[in-house]
């Protein structure tokens, strides 16, 4: 074991899909040396370890990096996605990182690539199977590229006890099931538990036979929404525009919400249920449906407990049959974290600074790195947009959202690079709308002449939050 001396530009820690799409940017716009350290065997950082029927829940045109395409461009034409553009598999994007690593980075010539290994901090790490250390000299700057690091089902530990007889597992192993069980639990309502459960439905399971746990009710995207190709101009940016008139018109955050459902902005699979939770998760109609079939919802606070033949809440407990099959969802994707300034001195913090989109707002850190002078410019236009939990963290994403995105509006050159970019989405599909299209146009100005009173109304709906969030802080 020895102790290797090694120089660049850029130190990169963590080689998942904002550590890549970050070293995309700088390396297609700089001419700087990178080096990358990581401690999976191959990049996608989470995607290593994610469950074998796990897809997008965007779809796959603008994800991965910005300079090579992930979609086939095309639709899915069966399964519940259809209709809609297509949602990669773990396995496609795990692949594509592999790809754009071995031949665009290694490529290049610029990039060093130093997988299974520990960072330590101070410029350092060392080999996990060799024990060889590493000490780089970094010209400009080392880059956080782990600071949100998603937590998943296969290496997260529950936060409840569970007896040493239950047979638990998490939605990982759903595939090795060899013989029925005679009820299925799903602990968790978000994004992994509503995988979980469509599985099991696709599966022929009996939907009688699932119960699923769900602590709290999600609001949900309309995944129809969310597609960027000109095909639905009318179903995304008519969205946008009904989201804008939803905060210009509401009297108070319940109406807010009343609104939003309407315009089928945001959806509920209990329409009987007040959602207490929003993590940006999409869904699709057919999906909506299947989920829908499931009439054991279990509303009862957080698992505190499992065992064999029992369930202890933090509300209550139920019994189960023996042979019972527990599939955790608890993980959770998105975890609080504190903001952080992206710039500071010799460090990079990657961070969302648009909404849900890690991908996006990597490469455009990367872009402002390349392009800005100074720390103060660069931070003041990458201002944190934090990952929402809450509900009412609708509220407040929203407004950060259309701060950072009105910023960009100001800057013509920061517009040009968003209009190209093909992670942004949204940006080409608006700007290309012809003057005689007066459709499309319409929709355009609901959506822009809604803006100034919509934010104005969102800021102030968002100072009746206060008191309750003075109060939370207290306890």
């Amino acid at each position: 074991m020895g102790n290797q001396k090694l120089k660049t530009d850029y130190l990169v820690v963590g080689s998942g899909a904002m550590g890549m799409a970050f070293v995309d940017v700088l390396l297609s716009e700089t001419d700087a040396n990178i080096i990358i350290v990581d401690m999976h065997h191959k990049p996608g950082g989470h995607w290593n370890n994610a469950y074998p029927f796990v897809t997008l829940h965007q779809p796959s045109n603008f994800y991965g990096v910005s300079s090579t395409e992930l979609s086939k461009g095309c639709k899915d034409e069966v399964g519940l996605n259809k209709g809609l553009g297509e949602l990669a598999s773990g396995a496609e994007v795990s692949a594509y990182f592999d790809n754009v690593m071995n031949h665009k980075f290694l490529n290049s010539g610029r990039v060093s690539y130093y997988p299974m290994c520990e960072y330590l901090g101070d410029n350092k790490f060392t080999s996990m199977t060799s024990g060889e250390t590493f000490e780089v000299n970094v010209d400009k700057r080392t880059v956080d590229a782990t600071y949100l690091k998603t937590s998943v089902p296969s290496t997260h530990t529950p936060n409840f006890l569970i007896a040493n007889d239950v047979n638990f597992i998490p939605l990982n192993n759903l595939p090795t099931i060899q013989a029925p069980h005679s009820q299925y639990v799903v602990i968790g309502g978000g994004k992994t538990g509503i995988d979980a459960c469509i599985w099991l439905l696709d599966n022929q399971v009996d939907p009688d036979k699932i119960m699923w746990i769900m602590p709290r009710d999600a609001w949900l995207l309309d995944r129809r929404n969310t597609q960027s190709t000109e095909e639905f101009f009318f179903d995304s940016i008519e969205a946008q525009a009904a989201q804008m008139e939803a905060m210009a018109n509401a009297s108070d955050i319940d109406n807010l919400f009343e609104r939003l459902e309407s315009a089928g902005v945001l959806i509920r699979i209990d329409k009987n249920v007040k959602p207490e939770m929003y993590h940006g998760a999409t869904i699709s109609e057919l999906e909506l449906a299947q989920l829908r079939r499931i009439k054991n919802v279990v509303r009862k606070g957080r698992v505190t407990h499992l065992s064999k033949n029992n369930i202890a809440f933090e509300k209550g407990e139920i019994s189960t049959p023996d042979n019972t099959l527990f599939v955790d969802c608890s993980a959770s994707a998105i975890r609080e974290f504190k903001p952080l300034p992206v710039f500071d001195g010799n460090v990079i913090t990657l961070q969302m600074i648009r909404i849900i989109q890690p991908v996006f707002s990597a490469a455009l850190i990367a872009h402002i790195e390349a392009e800005y002078q100074n720390d103060e410019q660069k931070n003041a236009l990458s201002q944190i947009v934090p990952a929402p939990n809450n509900a009412n963290d609708w509220l407040t994403v929203t407004a950060a959202n259309m701060r950072n995105q009105y910023i960009w509006s100001q800057d013509k050159s920061l517009l040009k690079w968003l209009y190209f970019n093909r992670l942004d989405g949204f940006s080409k599909m608006v700007t290309d709308i012809s003057k005689e299209d007066s459709a499309k146009q319409a929709v355009l100005q609901r959506l822009r002449g809604n803006i100034p009173e919509g934010m104005g109304n969102l800021t102030r709906l968002i100072s009746t939050l206060t008191p309750t969030v003075k109060a939370a802080k207290k306890e």
